[in-house]
């Protein structure tokens, strides 16, 4: 298997050197290429997180795997003080020079660089799938949010009709390496990308992960038919 380095991809055991180095090569034009693979609904996914974790102005809220603060920057349109989080440095350099004045920090998921109980809200969208540990992750976002505090997940998940589910299955293995080769600026990233979506567990599975690692009030709903799910937890 060829190993992660800039131009590469990372593992399905999800090194967080390898990660770290996957996401630093496709950092330039990140933004554009998820904008083009999802035709335009991750704009509408990063608003619907926001909605979910109906922020107020005022609260704070830590989004981990921020990459280039995109998603940071919609949470603070709600008025809470956002801050971004991301393993790999090329992706926040690249956030740093479009949004200069975007609180964005080093910072690994399943170590945050966070106090204890340091924010109202956490979210993570599309990034939790990179994680070599799930539940640790889970566990640290707990860790920094404070008690009756909210979690929203966004990531993508299994489509819950049949036929758009066998559709779906076909883009990612026939057309997304496609369309990879035309708009990213590193490729093999998304044959990574595939791999890891086949493996990731149904909304059932994530939501019973959430249970395990001491959130309450689990809640998910679909997106665009299940291509995506948001997550809901509150800390006891």
């Amino acid at each position: 298997m060829k190993r992660a380095s800039t131009g590469q991809r990372a593992g399905l055991d999800k090194q967080p050197h390898e990660v770290a180095a996957m996401f630093d090569g496709v950092a330039s034009r990140y933004d554009l290429t998820n904008t083009v693979m999802t035709a335009g609904r991750d704009r509408a996914w990063r608003r619907a997180t926001r909605a979910a974790l109906a922020l107020r102005p005022g609260e704070r809220v830590l989004d981990v795997g921020a990459g280039t603060g995109v998603s940071t920057e919609e949470l603070a349109r709600s008025g809470a003080y956002a801050v971004g989080a991301d393993l790999s440095l090329g992706m926040l350099a690249a956030g740093k020079r479009t949004r200069p004045t975007l609180p964005l920090l080093a910072g690994d998921a399943l170590r945050l660089p966070f106090p204890d109980g340091a924010f109202d809200a956490v979210t993570i969208s599309f990034a939790l799938r990179n994680v070599a540990d799930t539940e640790a992750a889970l566990r640290e976002f707990a860790r920094v949010t404070r008690p009756g505090g909210r979690l929203v997940i966004c990531e993508l998940s299994h489509p819950v009709n049949r036929a758009f589910r066998v559709a779906y299955l076909s883009y990612l293995m026939r057309w997304l390496p496609t369309a990879a080769r035309v708009v990213s600026s590193n490729p093999d990233a998304y044959v990574y990308l595939i791999e890891s979506i086949r493996a990731w567990p149904d909304q059932a599975g994530l939501a019973a992960r959430l249970r395990a690692a001491g959130w309450g009030d689990v809640a998910w709903r679909n997106l665009t038919g299940g291509l995506a799910a948001l997550h809901r937890a509150v800390r006891d």
